[in-house]
């Protein structure tokens, strides 16, 4: 499957730290690996996440949805996809698929982010991003 600019694949490997008793990855870890998967996607449109705060614009957490779907053991290679999308007026979503090397699913759900100012207050997607997410899709 072709990825658009919107879309953005990343391989990233189970750490040791990343495990628990039963010997699969601990739950909290797949928003860290959605985190990864945001920045990644960020940097690949040309916009990573420094850059995005330096024109005055912020994306706190305000949703995320996570749903456990396989397992992962440490040094298992998986694959993180993420899908970028405007959200209502004053927000992006980042949808998520992490699967095995081999195709098997581990985790998918979303996640969403207001666009807010340095203070935290909402504020409509800015022009520049807008653009960028147009001339992209």
């Amino acid at each position: 499957m072709p990825l658009d600019r919107l879309q953005h694949r990343m391989e990233l490997r189970v750490r040791y730290s990343e495990t628990d008793q039963l010997g699969t990855f601990y739950n909290s870890r797949a928003l860290e690996w959605f985190e990864c998967g945001r920045t990644e996607a960020m940097r690949a449109l040309g916009l990573p996440y420094a850059e995005f705060e330096k024109r005055g614009a912020f994306l706190p957490l305000i949703e995320a949805h996570v749903h456990y779907r396989g397992r992962a053991k440490y040094d298992d290679l998986l694959i993180v996809d993420t899908r970028i999308s405007v959200s209502g007026r004053a927000s992006l979503r980042f949808d998520m698929v992490i699967v095995q090397a081999s195709g098997a699913k581990v985790v998918d759900g979303h996640t969403v982010h207001a666009i807010t100012d340095a203070s935290g207050r909402p504020i409509r997607c800015p022009a520049w991003l807008t653009e960028l997410l147009t001339e992209n899709s």
